[in-house]
């Protein structure tokens, strides 16, 4: 399982960064648009749909949606401040607000939205939808001066995910003994939570030294914290759904990692956050 889940990593992560850098907006959206659809196939299991049908139904409405937002915006247009840009990202601060206080009730929590599928489809929309949005803006970042300045934006939020991620799975394997969330993800632990947050505080100091990334280090400092904790919460609401449609991996797609739920259920949280605090709270433009 680590062999292939290492593969795998030397495989992707690669492939992301020329993904990021490379690729012209147009085609970061569509390829961004494909991730999201295959996201709304797996979260078509914690809405309830058992067969393959009405989940195809589900990621092919998901992409329709999604096409349809983006042909609304204005030809040439980019702006966080368009209704559908700064609606998603003020809707994702929202709902990973709520979504907070259900992990922190749950189980009880979960007598609210278990026997909705409408609830669990608004869940899966205010997950995926805003995330789609968090990617494109922060890939737009300034793109008419500078071309890369969006994708190290994403490379940062990425790494500190990843840093979060990692050192949470270190920190917890040499030194956890208090659980964090024992009724959600039994396998995690406050020392893999704060050794998660050390990480991800180094990985940023080390990249804001040499990084273009010009705004205030204190408006970063923050926004990486927030950034970092929300995706700790996108873990632990990713399990909580799990857990309630008695799967143990999302999906298959991807080897020794589960499915796309799996591998990108903490950016869901921590890339609209992130774009909400830097460009709209913060106003960095």
């Amino acid at each position: 399982m680590l062999k292939s889940r290492l593969i795998t990593a030397f495989i992707l992560i690669p492939i992301v960064i020329a993904a990021l850098f490379l690729l012209p907006p147009p085609g970061f959206a569509i390829i961004t648009l494909a991730v999201c659809m295959l996201a709304a196939w797996e979260w078509g299991q914690f809405a309830g749909f058992a067969s393959k049908s009405q989940r195809i139904w589900l990621a092919v409405l998901c992409g329709l949606l999604l096409a349809f937002m983006m042909f609304t915006l204005p030809a040439y247009q980019h702006s966080v401040h368009l209704p559908q840009v700064a609606g998603s990202l003020w809707a994702a601060l929202c709902w990973w607000v709520v979504a907070l206080l259900l992990v922190l009730r749950y189980p009880g929590s979960a007598a609210l939205w278990r026997s909705s599928k409408p609830l669990r489809l608004l869940f899966g929309i205010l997950t995926i939808v805003p995330f789609f949005w968090g990617m494109l803006t922060l890939r737009q970042y300034h793109y008419d001066t500078d071309h890369f300045a969006g994708a190290w934006w994403l490379l940062y939020v990425m790494l500190l995910v990843w840093g979060a991620d990692s050192g949470a799975y270190m920190f917890g394997r040499l030194f956890g003994k208090h659980k964090l969330s024992p009724k959600v993800s039994p396998g995690k632990t406050w020392e893999g939570f704060f050794g998660g947050l050390v990480t991800s505080a180094i990985i940023a100091w080390l990249f804001s030294l040499w990084a273009p990334l010009s705004v205030p280090i204190t408006t970063l400092l923050i926004c990486s914290l927030v950034a970092a904790l929300a995706s700790v919460l996108g873990d632990l609401t990713e399990s909580m759904f799990k857990r309630e449609a008695g799967i143990k991996d999302s999906g298959n797609l991807i080897p020794g990692h589960g499915g796309i739920l799996d591998r990108i259920d903490s950016l869901t949280a921590a890339v609209p956050v992130f774009a909400c605090l830097l460009l709209l709270v913060f106003g960095t433009l």
